[in-house]
């Protein structure tokens, strides 16, 4: 298998590493030709303003919205505001799931956190699991979905945090920040089909 990680602001080598020890041939994606031949394409947390206005700068907008017709797509943090239709704010997105994101919904930096949260999804990776060990920092909170999109996972207080359209994903959390590989393996079984 070949994942492609979007390589131009972020957290790309935190995603890259855990790829790889999964066994997957992983390309840093930096300009449209790099998308040719991949199974997957991960978009990394960063700066989602940022990361749109690099893509629109090397030619990547277009490319990645065909790619995500067809292929798996998972953003996380950042990369799940680009995936979004709606952020009620102009910047450039894909455009792709039919969710609508508010950004930094739970503040500054120093209202980051962490928390266990239950994801029934990752059953069908290994099952008995348990809880996911999920990283929040400067999160942005899925507000809804619509449509085909579904929610995967929520706080305890009902608000959205992970959501998957086909084969697109996204996270409002950093699962490249943990041990724990089984949101990785997720997506990978969703390239795989």
């Amino acid at each position: 298998m070949k994942v492609g990680v979007l390589a131009l602001q972020g957290d790309f080598a935190e995603h890259k590493n855990i790829l790889e020890n999964l066994g997957v041939d992983v390309v840093e994606i930096r300009l449209p030709q790099h998308l040719i031949e991949l199974d997957g394409l991960v978009i990394p947390g960063g700066e989602s303003t940022t990361i749109g206005k690099l893509a629109v700068e090397y030619g990547l907008m277009e490319p990645m919205k065909q790619f995500g017709k067809d292929k798996a797509v998972w953003g996380t943090c950042a990369g799940a505001i680009f995936l979004s239709k709606d952020v009620h704010r102009q910047q450039p997105l894909l455009g792709l799931m039919d969710i609508t994101i508010e950004r930094n919904a739970f503040g500054r930096q120093v209202a980051s956190f962490e928390t266990e949260l239950d994801i029934p999804v990752l059953e069908k990776i290994s099952p008995g699991g348990g809880l996911f060990h999920a990283v929040f920092i400067r999160a942005p909170l899925i507000k809804s979905v619509e449509k085909e999109a579904k929610i995967l996972a929520t706080l305890p207080d009902g608000r959205i945090v992970a959501a998957q359209q086909g084969k697109l994903l996204v996270t409002s959390f950093h699962p490249e920040l943990t041990s724990d590989d089984r949101f990785h393996q997720y997506f990978l079984s969703l390239a795989d089909q």
